[in-house]
């Protein structure tokens, strides 16, 4: 016993010992991960590289370690826009850039306004007489509209190019709901308001159609538009209607192909690309690997030109993502972490504010806090402008109310004034199974809404009264804002969303502009002159431990994505496509409250967000796709 007893005080302590080893091991790369920091005495003369190995969005979410972990894999990386535009835009000023190169391999695409605003900054660099090239083995919509600014455009020799356009098909669950014998009580306002329109229907309806189409026919003109300015010598009728017949004239090499509709350049790999930009801005001869060229990384050169700061503070607080209740995000738009914001001493001082919404809408109850917050501010005697990204539909135009004065662009998505609230039943899937429901009321509200025994006539026209109530509120807002009556509002809401250019039109919008150019009006209105203040981004936080976790999962800017064909891609569209088709149904069930949402825009306007704290069907189903 003596002996065993010696044995088992060894092995304990053996495990201890490994334990406190690989914690000293994991917290010694933590250490060195978050004390590696980019630096501008990193900057080399050579391109600019940017590896887009992610999404482009308004707001990059914040990476939990611990889940990243326990999970084995890293979220899909996220990219603020305002910050690659920043740094294109310093390249094409700063004579150690002689070009920049654009690896597309991993990209996963963004919202038009933001890609529209990276692809003007690439016009600025080759104005600046520097070449600009792109390489990708997958070119989709997004990596087209980018690739179009290129002055040289390289694919891989099995890769492809296609245009598929915005819109598509979305899963209408009123069948299936049937069959399982659920009661959806619906409560909504507005003709359009068609979010709602899959738990009680089996197709898309009449104005729904309409209105969606118009959306979508515009933002499509606008895309055209913009390659075709970009690159005359497209010919996207190749890569689209006549995708098929332009692979098959080409002997069935997609490749050829693509270079045949013009939207690449040159076929190679990415050894034969990066020779190219070798030859154009000077080799790496510090790196043997094949096609090594002199560069300064994404990071790096972030780290080199920081945003201006000094003077007087126009602050900008930014509300991305779906609005929801709490404190969520960045990433989310949690109403009352960024209503906090608002009321936070950094606010206090504010010379200007300027509110830059790029989100779908969710829960009134959250917009309104935001709101509220924002008419404080606003009470003070401080300008408010409203900057619109790619949408600010819903709840995204209930936050804007506030503004003097709303910016948007033309290929912004808005509108979709309008509310809803969707609450299941289940006492007919209940009574199948023998379960009935009995009890004492003592008033027709009594135990309502009882989702297990079915709700009572006077509580279905509470809740509808409710959200009337909702509606006519939200309309108020509006009118006070635009300056017009709610009755004309009325004309123009409904839950219809609108492209830019026709919101203006309307009075929804006032002008079109950029972040840029909302933060320059705020500051004419606080008679600020040019250099005497500069943007303060309340709630800007990078996340420290994003760099080591790319590291460690090599998805740092220095690595490279890997190779994957036209059929993963479109493999990993259609997971992200089934996991917001899980996340919108959990909405339903999840007992959120009035919503005001928006079902009809694009999903890539959102960057593909699915929802900010997914429910247990999207985490087990998330878990079986991964």
């Amino acid at each position: 016993m003596i002996f065993a007893r010696k044995v088992w005080k060894l092995l304990v302590a053996i495990k201890d010992g490994l334990v406190l080893l690989l914690m000293l091991l994991f917290f010694g790369a933590l250490y060195a991960g978050l004390s590696s920091r980019p630096s501008p005495a990193q900057v080399r003369e050579g391109a600019l590289l940017l590896r887009l190995k992610g999404a482009v969005v308004e707001e990059p979410e914040q990476v939990d370690p611990l889940s990243a972990l326990a999970s084995r894999s890293m979220p899909v990386t996220q990219y603020r826009a305002r910050d690659l535009v920043r740094a294109i835009r310093a390249a094409a000023s700063d004579a150690r850039i002689k070009g920049v190169a654009i690896d597309l391999t991993g990209f996963r695409g963004g919202g038009f306004v933001h890609l529209s605003e990276i692809g003007e900054a690439l016009d600025q660099v080759r104005a600046a007489k520097k070449p600009v090239l792109v390489y990708g083995t997958v070119y989709d919509d997004d990596s087209v509209l980018l690739a179009a600014h290129a002055s040289e455009v390289w694919i891989h020799p099995l890769g492809s190019a296609f245009v598929q356009g915005p819109g598509g098909q979305t899963p209408y669950l009123k069948g299936l709901i049937d069959r399982f014998k659920v009661n959806v009580h619906v409560y909504r306002v507005g003709t359009y308001k068609d979010y709602v329109e899959p738990f009680e229907r089996t197709e898309m309806s009449g104005p729904a159609r309409e209105a969606r189409g118009a959306v979508l026919q515009a933002i499509y003109g606008q895309w055209q538009d913009n390659v075709r300015k970009a690159r005359p010598a497209a010919k996207l009728e190749l890569a689209s209607a006549q995708l098929a017949q332009t692979i098959k004239a080409a002997g069935g090499d997609s490749a050829r192909a693509a270079t045949a509709s013009g939207l690449v350049d040159r076929i190679g790999d990415r050894a034969a690309f990066g020779d190219r930009v070798a030859a154009l801005v000077g080799k790496d001869d510090s790196d043997k690997t094949p096609g090594a060229f002199a560069h300064t990384s994404l990071r790096t050169w972030i780290a080199a030109n920081p945003a201006p700061s000094g003077g007087k503070r126009i602050g900008v607080v930014t509300v991305a993502g779906e609005i929801v209740d709490g404190d969520a995000g960045p990433g989310t738009a949690g109403g009352d972490r960024i209503a906090e914001l608002l009321e936070s001493s950094q606010a206090a001082d504010l010379a200007g504010l300027v509110i830059r919404v790029d989100s779908p809408g969710g829960s009134v109850m959250a917009s309104e806090r935001i709101r509220g917050a924002i008419e404080r501010i606003k009470a003070k005697g401080v300008p408010v402008a409203v900057s619109m990204a790619n949408l600010a539909a819903s709840g995204g135009y209930w936050v804007s109310t506030p503004g003097t004065r709303i910016f948007a662009e033309p290929g912004t998505i808005t509108g979709s004034i309008g509310i809803f609230a969707v609450i299941p039943s289940f006492e007919r899937t209940l009574a199948d199974y023998g379960v009935k429901s009995d009890g004492v009321r003592t008033t027709p509200l009594s135990g309502q809404p009882d989702v297990f025994g079915g709700f009572t006539p006077e509580v279905e026209a509470v809740l509808q009264a409710n959200i009337e109530g909702g509606y006519q509120r939200f309309l108020g807002l509006v009118a006070k804002s635009r300056g017009k009556t709610p009755q004309q509002i009325d004309a123009v809401a409904q839950g219809r969303i609108w492209d830019g250019g026709t919101a203006r039109q309307i009075g929804l919008v006032d002008q079109f502009g950029s972040l840029d150019d909302a933060l320059n009006w705020v500051a004419g209105q606080a008679k600020l002159g040019q250099g005497a203040w500069s943007p303060l981004y309340l709630g800007q936080s990078d996340n420290r431990y994003a760099s080591l976790l790319q590291k460690l999962f090599g998805r740092d800017d220095e690595s490279e994505a890997p190779e994957g064909d036209a059929f993963a891609q479109l493999a990993a569209r259609q997971q992200d496509r089934l996991l917001g088709t899980l996340a919108s149904a959990e909405r339903v069930v999840g007992g959120q409250g009035a919503q005001a949402y928006c079902l009809g825009c694009p999903p890539s306007a959102a960057a593909g967000r699915i929802a900010a704290q997914p429910g247990p069907l999207t985490r087990w189903l998330a878990g079986l796709l991964r």
